[in-house]
């Protein structure tokens, strides 16, 4: 993309709106998760055949998110997230309308590739925005996600509370979110690409530089999407909560990740990227263990809030050290989002099999050993630390403004 100087206050406006994207985008999953069990129970689904159907999700991202970057370049920043962002809202109405496994799978699929897009487009956008202002702003955008999935999982659970028909609650869902994405959109950077610039590969593998960023990031989405997707379910199942506490296990571990996005970019600006992850490493462990024995509804919440502590500044780390790894942040971004939705892909079916096979319990204990890999392998984000500006970096010169 071309480097074209913006005014501060359209930088800063433009943060504002892909923040309210972010949201935008996170309400939408948030609307899901807590309607789960009632998606499984619509699609007469045990517990191995809904991991099955969930792991289309992650396999539709990945299948997908490639195809972000050339739709970008064809169409600029702007009007390809205002696209996008309207596909991924109304691919909700989707999976509520499936009666069986198969028409499920197709539908989540199609959710998912639209979800991969979109993340892709609008990380990228963040990404730039971060490069703008100087300092570390993921964390803080990826809040604003969690806390808009906070929002989506809050109505969920009144739908449930109240016995509502899933179809019914995402088509208004859809509606007033589909409205809101696109008109968010106005206010994002118009990114266009250079007259000279070769539009990136439909499908390309992850650059180098990407793999072992996309390692930390495989472990921390492999621990959200099975606490997102089978919290409720684990609530419900092993320890027989109402549908009410269930969706409301998931509106916990949501509601820590929202808190601790927002509040991560300060404590990232403290203490690097490298030492955040490592300690949510531990906490995410201990979260783990709670969840494994707990024998009552409110030590497993305890766990999965921890779990959500743990793990929540971790994927948009591994975002903003991707995007500022390379000279193509589109390219690197779409490799780290590669790498983690292939985690996704993987949790929602492993965590069925498994519970199939075993119990729930012995599912999550497979979260927590992958939660160790967070202490492991958090160095190898040290170029998000080197991305934003620290104390003793030189401050960056002031935006230019283009205009006279």
């Amino acid at each position: 993309m071309s480097d074209v100087g913006y005014a501060p206050g359209e930088v800063r406006r433009a943060r504002y709106a892909v923040a309210a994207v972010f949201a935008v985008h996170g309400a939408v999953t948030g609307s899901f998760a807590t309607r789960v069990p009632w998606v499984q129970d619509h699609a007469s689904l045990g517990a191995g055949q809904l991991g099955f159907a969930l792991a289309f999700t992650a396999f539709g991202a990945s299948c997908a998110m490639p195809l972000a970057g050339r739709i970008s370049h064809r169409f600029g920043s702007r009007t390809a997230l205002r696209g996008l962002i309207a596909l991924w809202t109304l691919s909700l109405v989707l999976p509520p309308l499936a009666p069986n496994l198969y028409t499920l799978c197709l539908a989540m699929f199609t959710y998912g590739a639209s979800a991969g897009m979109a993340d892709v487009a609008m990380n990228a956008l963040g990404v730039e925005v971060e490069r703008l202002l100087g300092k570390s702003v993921m964390s803080g955008l990826h809040g604003m996600w969690s806390a808009g999935a906070l929002a989506g999982s809050a109505a969920g659970t009144l739908a449930a509370h109240l016995g509502a028909d899933a179809r019914v609650h995402f088509l208004i869902a859809s509606a007033v979110l589909t409205v809101l994405g696109p008109v968010a959109c106005s206010w994002v950077l118009d990114l266009q690409p250079a007259e000279d610039e070769e539009p990136p590969p439909r499908f390309a593998l992850p650059p180098r530089s990407a793999l072992l960023i996309g390692t930390v990031g495989f472990c921390a989405v492999f621990a959200e999407g099975a606490s997102l997707d089978w919290s409720a379910v684990f609530l419900r199942d092993r320890l027989d909560s109402s549908a009410a506490v269930a969706a409301a296990c998931t509106t916990g571990f949501m509601l820590t990740m929202a808190v601790a996005r927002i509040a991560g970019d300060a404590v990232v600006n403290r203490y690097g990227a490298v030492r955040t992850v490592r300690a949510g490493g531990v906490l995410a462990v201990l979260g783990g263990l709670l969840i494994v024995l707990a024998g009552q509804p409110a030590v497993a919440m305890a766990g999965f809030g921890l779990m959500g502590l743990g793990i929540a500044v971790v994927v948009p780390l591994c975002f903003a050290a991707a995007g500022h790894a390379g000279p193509n942040p589109s390219q690197a971004i779409a490799g780290v989002a590669t790498i983690t939705y292939t985690s996704g892909l993987i949790a929602p079916s492993l965590i069925g099999g498994v519970a199939q096979a075993t119990s729930l319990m012995v599912s999550f204990g497979v979260v927590t050993a992958l939660a160790c890999g967070l202490a492991v392998f958090a160095r190898v984000l040290r170029s998000a630390e080197r991305g934003g500006r620290t104390e003793s970096s030189p401050r960056p010169a002031a935006v230019p403004d283009p205009r006279p």
